[in-house]
């Protein structure tokens, strides 16, 4: 073991956390995007001679390049502009309870707001980003006096965003104008699954096979939302669509088939990988599959495998129509979501965050604490990516919040000295704009970038340079979130954690239930075209899948807390192991029992056993685990 290695291994799960960052290529694509949107916003704004809603603009515009992240354009449609919407309803909130009201009562506003956002954010993705950017409004709007009514603030906000948009949309990623460059997102989506089916092949048997299903899981969460956009056409979507879909669909069984060989433990030759590999390829290039190399078919799971590569090759040729397989959420998940003790537990921490960091702020402002700054937002602005937990743990947050502000304030204090104004800031605002994407990758780079377009555009707006206090603000509301976030609060703590294990557990045993009814009842559906029974189970599979992906995210970041916090979701991990493994047996066992018409006594066995080591380990993080009967 290196040296390297072992300094890693020692250092404590929260710090380890707040030194990790992401990798991969640089996605240059949002990159030019990022540096044609706040920065031409703000330029042209300040030419027409309306610099304060250019510095609106600007902001939306940033906010949304946080957004901004791979997949398709369509679905960028709902992850870029929901948020605006969001922001621009948190603006006009902001703009007239500041105007209208005091600071007691605005307080009480504000800390309304940022319980209703909060439980919001439970609900999923966008759901979060809307609450964050509603809270960052309602900051902005009270805490940056500006000539422009609410309504004038909230429609440059919506053009800000709106224009990073519409840049994603038109504009093409490098390497799409082969095809229909509308689609790449999906297309990319797509092929990776193909991939990850490949690679899960070749770790069969061996140490990497875990890691490998759950990178196809993860391949298949993506391809899955690349596709779940508007279709263009309301009634008849267009046949690369439609030819997307159907590709999509086809990987699922040979998804299913290599989880079984998984299962199984037992490698298969490197032909078998090769099929999928010209799949991926084919999907890629918008081109045919040519012949694929057909896997030995002596067990139960090569001679799936072998059938889904045919059914895909056909598929591939005829380009029809598929299903994504998916249960669509309803507003009653929704609503469970927002209201259940995720939602409540994080909509109670949301609100006294941003309630005490708005107190705070007008407090100091009232004190002269600003100086020359009459703008108080960076405070509650601050708190609320802080008490974020989408974004990390709480300690790293905490850490990387500080550490890129700090560096985020020094690089713009050096900066203003020697930058023309206003023409060196605008430059130093569609600069930071293109660096957005790449420093998402970790939240200390993030917010150091932030941070120095944010003082950029205020100064451009007219007030002074504020390194200094952004820096005393920014460790201000680093106490205040650390304080709030170790507050006792009603019910039991790791609500989220809880949450997403109980949503996991029903869609494992929903599918395991499912597989055992289809092995008691008569076999229907032709040996081409799937049976009803399969579609729902398809859809079945990829909820469990998708919901303990979801799980264990949430419980790598509960366990990357300072110990104080993570005590509280001991165990979970060990729970989410067992259900992955529930969930890998029950789907060897679908594919045993579509061969044979039967599932076999080592399935049987494996059932049996990890239900009964679930038991204990669901009981001791409070997650009730329902029974179910085996079949003989």
């Amino acid at each position: 073991m290196s040296r390297s290695r072992r300094f890693s291994l020692a250092l404590p799960p929260w710090l380890a956390h707040a030194l990790r960052a992401q990798r991969g290529p640089v996605p240059w694509s949002a990159v030019t995007r990022g540096a044609l949107s706040a920065g031409p916003l703000l330029l042209v704004a300040v030419e027409t001679g309306r610099t304060s809603l250019g510095v609106v603009a600007a902001i939306a515009a940033m906010l949304a390049g946080i957004n901004d992240r791979p997949g398709s354009r369509r679905v960028s449609v709902k992850r870029l502009g929901v948020p605006a919407l969001g922001g621009a309803l948190g603006l006009v909130i902001g703009t007239y309870a500041g105007d209208e009201t005091g600071a007691v009562v605005l307080t009480v506003v504000l800390t309304v707001v940022g319980l209703v956002a909060g439980g919001m954010s439970a609900v999923g993705p966008v759901a979060s980003a809307s609450g964050t950017q509603l809270l960052v409004g309602a900051a902005i709007g009270a805490g940056m006096p500006l000539p422009e009514a609410g309504w004038e603030r909230a429609l440059a906000f919506l053009a800000g965003a709106g224009w990073l948009l519409v840049l994603r949309l038109v504009l093409p990623t490098p390497g799409s104008l082969a095809g229909d460059f509308r689609f790449d997102g999906e297309r990319a989506a797509v092929a990776g699954v193909y991939d990850a089916v490949a690679e899960l092949l070749d770790a069969v048997g061996g140490p990497d096979a875990i890691r490998r299903r759950a990178a196809l899981t993860a391949a298949l969460d993506h391809a899955q939302d690349a596709l779940a956009g508007p279709r263009l056409r309301r009634y008849a979507s267009s046949s690369t669509e439609r030819r997307l879909h159907a590709q999509y669909a086809a990987a699922l069984p040979l998804a299913e088939a290599a989880t079984a060989l998984a299962w199984a433990e037992e490698a298969v030759s490197e032909r078998s990988s090769e099929g999928p590999r010209r799949l991926a390829a084919a999907v890629r290039d918008n081109t045919h599959t040519g012949p694929l190399p057909a896997p030995s078919r002596s067990a139960p799971a090569l001679r799936a495998l072998d059938d889904a590569l045919l059914e895909a090759a056909e598929v591939f040729d005829q380009g029809g129509g598929g299903d994504l397989h998916t249960r669509p959420r309803t507003a009653r998940d929704r609503l469970r979501a927002a209201f259940g003790t995720a939602g409540r537990e994080y909509g109670l921490r949301v609100a006294l965050c941003f309630g005490a960091s708005s107190a705070v702020a007008q407090a100091l402002h009232q004190t002269q604490w600003y100086g020359e700054h009459e703008h108080w937002y960076w405070l509650p602005a601050t708190a609320v990516f802080l008490v974020k937990p989408d974004l990390g743990p709480l300690a790293s947050r905490v850490l990387n919040r500080a550490a890129g502000t700090v560096l985020g304030a020094l690089l713009f204090a050096g900066f203003a000295v020697v930058l023309p104004r206003p023409e060196g800031l605008i430059a130093l605002v569609a600069l930071s704009g293109a660096l957005i994407p790449v420093a998402t990758r970790h939240f200390a780079a993030q917010t150091a970038v932030v941070t120095v377009l944010v003082l950029a555009l205020v100064m451009v707006g007219g007030e002074a340079q504020a390194s200094a206090g952004r820096i005393g603000e920014t460790l201000l509301a680093c106490a205040i979130v650390l304080i709030v976030g170790h507050l006792p609060m009603p019910g039991q703590r790791g609500g989220g954690v809880r949450a997403r294990l109980a949503a996991a557990s029903r869609a494992a045993y929903a599918y395991l239930t499912h597989v055992l009814d289809e092995a008691d009842a008569p076999r229907i559906g032709g040996s081409g075209t799937p049976s009803d029974h399969r579609a729902t189970r398809w859809t079945l599979r990829r909820e469990a899948y998708r919901t303990l992906a979801e799980a264990r995210t949430a419980i790598s970041l509960s366990a990357h807390e300072l110990p104080a916090l993570a005590r509280h979701t001991e165990g979970a991990d060990e729970v989410a192991d067992l259900l992955e493994r529930l969930v890998d047996t029950t789907t060897a066992c679908a594919v045993h029992l579509d061969d044979t018409g039967r599932i076999g006594p080592r399935h049987t066995e494996r059932l049996a056993a990890v239900l009964d080591e679930l038991d204990g380990p669901g009981e001791r993080v409070g997650l009730r685990l329902p029974r179910t009967p085996l079949a003989g």
